[in-house]
């Protein structure tokens, strides 16, 4: 009867898929010039596009940047047509950020160059693999969801 593997010690596969996520991203990053915009601007537009509008105090929170750079950040954003404020009802000094259809189409685009580039190194990758990570990504994102 063969022997069950010993659990994995959650601290070294917490540094391995630190570490694999970090070099991931860097990669994939490469594609981001083609957007035109700065990292910062970039990111930014992400957290505007993908997740709501949210308030410049929250997106200077996601971002972890101060209100003022935040506000500068956004202020490039809205003369470059991505984003636009929206005044939050009962709230003269509060605004949302919402993505316009051109910044949405960026980010979308952008999402798009960085998939592509991913799924042509996993097609090198045997089917086993391939499932394997499939499986991953189901486990991640139950670990992301839990963590909210």
């Amino acid at each position: 009867m063969p022997q069950a593997k010993p659990r994995p010690d959650p601290e070294h596969v917490a540094d391995r898929l630190h570490s694999s996520a970090i070099h991931l991203l860097r990669r994939l990053r490469r594609e981001d010039p083609a957007t035109g915009l700065s990292a910062a601007r970039l990111s930014a537009l992400s957290v505007v596009a993908f997740s709501g509008m949210p308030t410049l105090g929250e997106l200077a929170a996601a971002e972890q940047v101060s209100a003022p750079t935040i506000s500068r950040i956004v202020a490039g954003l809205e003369a470059d047509g991505l984003v636009r404020r929206v005044p939050v009802a009962g709230d003269a000094r509060s605004y949302r950020v919402r993505a316009t259809p051109k910044g949405a189409r960026v980010m979308r685009q952008g999402r798009r160059r960085r998939v592509k580039a991913l799924a042509a190194s996993l097609r090198a990758l045997p089917a086993a693999d391939l499932a394997t990570l499939d499986a991953a990504a189901d486990v991640l994102q139950r670990v992301l969801d839990e963590g909210r």
